[in-house]
């Protein structure tokens, strides 16, 4: 067998890296099999400008630059070095002339068209091969597309099929007398008879003609549970869909929760309401969400230290705790103690940078607007969990700030994916607005 020739007796493919995959996973160059990376020595030089932060894509670059340094020698600027027994090759290509046809298309030298100059010249050194470039901005994998070069997305990590998140609960068909049972007593409904197989709490709408029934499948016991809608300081679920959420976010046995839905229809406000009712449980609340500038403005172009920086971008979770508040007497014993937990900083409102390298004990987390982590991000922080934490991730997954993810790659889709089935997890899709008519009208239709 010739040497870079695979078992298959296919030549490997060639890919050539753009900067924005490796910001998104810095373990991304062992995810393309028996295949050749190709890495234009401009993704470098970009990757040298994220070194420095705290955010994940500093994280990001300084561990993939770990990376290379700990594999790269002489070679790697020539024929590439080997990555792994059963991978490719890894190269690094210096800087390729333009094309007349790319002087002709693109007025300015920018990264972006040095690393088409790169994937270019690869696709013209193996004519017979297979060269892409591969990209989490669709716009680059236009421009390459323009001048035959193939190019795709990075897909490692993606969720194939997302329609069981989006679905709402599930309708099941049973007897009468079964909804009668589930009433009857709190052991639950046996369902060893039930089709179609059920996964670890999953939420059910169980009817039998007019009569219908809220239930959780719980796993361990093989037996449908009743949900009962729960009231958490001022805030009562208004339909089904709340009183699941609910349901999860009181249950001490579920640690892990994801809540999505459209704008409006309570999914931190349930959170927050949960956490509070159980903060005796918890020795802090923490709220957090990913910091996304609007036209990419950075957090330094704003005045003050770092609470006054993040206050705008942290205003929406302020929302959630005054709607909380507007339901209680201000003398009342809970409006009084939510003044008490943020003086005492048990219930606090903190960005997600300052989380790395954290061991969160018996901490209720709730990460708001989470479609806008990557996978890698998402797995970060619940690694963060230490005994007695529950974490809860809440957000819409039509609704994502964040160029380079969409649907099928953000974090709390792979969350929802991912984890769903196990028993100490749960998901409800919230799919009716109860914020006002006019935003649910304005969530699905615009």
């Amino acid at each position: 067998m010739k040497k870079g020739i695979p078992a298959t007796g296919k030549p490997p493919k060639t890919f050539v890296l753009d900067t924005n995959v490796i910001l998104h996973d810095y373990r991304c160059i062992y995810n393309f099999q028996e295949n050749n990376i190709v890495i234009p020595i401009v993704v470098l030089e970009e990757l040298d400008k994220f070194k420095k932060g705290n955010e994940q894509i500093n994280y990001n670059a300084r561990e993939f630059v770990r990376i290379l340094d700990s594999i790269a020698g002489d070679r790697v600027f020539g024929d590439g070095v080997s990555l792994g027994k059963t991978l490719g090759r890894l190269s690094i290509a210096t800087g390729k002339p333009f094309t007349q046809e790319m002087m002709d298309s693109f007025d300015e030298v920018t990264p972006d068209h040095r690393i088409l100059a790169v994937a270019y010249d690869e696709k013209r050194k193996r004519p017979e091969g297979v060269t892409a470039l591969v990209s989490k901005d669709v716009n680059l994998r236009m421009k390459a597309k323009s001048l035959g070069i193939d190019a795709q997305d990075y897909l490692s990590g993606q969720v194939k099929d997302v329609d069981h998140i989006k679905k709402d609960a599930g309708t099941l068909e049973v007897a009468a007398e079964q909804i009668a049972a589930l009433y009857s007593g709190s052991d639950g409904l046996d369902a060893a008879a039930l089709k179609p197989p059920l996964y670890a709490n999953q939420i059910l709408l169980l009817k039998s003609g007019e009569a219908t029934a809220l239930a959780c499948y719980h796993k361990r016991s093989n037996r449908l549970k009743r949900v009962d809608k729960l009231r958490a300081y001022g805030i009562e679920p208004r339909n089904a869909e709340q009183t699941f959420a609910m349901h999860v976010l009181m249950h001490p046995d579920i640690q892990l929760v994801s809540l999505t839905g459209i704008a409006g229809t309570g999914k931190t406000l349930l959170a927050l309401a949960a956490a509070l009712a159980q903060e005796g449980s918890y020795d802090q609340i923490l709220l957090s969400r990913p910091v996304i500038p609007l036209q990419n403005q950075d957090l330094g172009f704003l005045p003050g230290a770092i609470n006054e920086k993040l206050m705008p971008y942290m205003l929406p979770l302020y929302d959630n705790l005054a709607v909380i508040k507007s339901k209680l007497k201000p003398t009342s014993r809970e409006a009084v103690h939510i003044e008490e937990l943020q003086r005492q900083n048990k219930l606090m409102i903190t960005p997600l940078a300052y989380i790395r390298g954290r061991s969160l004990n018996n901490t209720f987390f709730i990460i708001d607007e989470a479609q806008n982590l990557t996978p890698h991000e998402v797995k970060t922080i619940v690694t963060r969990a230490g005994e007695g934490t529950k974490m809860v991730f809440t957000g819409d997954i039509q609704q994502i700030d964040s160029p380079y993810l969409d649907i099928r790659s953000n974090g709390l889709t792979h969350l929802s994916d991912r984890m769903l089935g196990e028993e100490i997890f749960a998901h409800v899709n919230l799919v009716k607005g109860e914020r006002s008519e006019l935003a649910e009208l304005a969530g699905k239709k615009l």
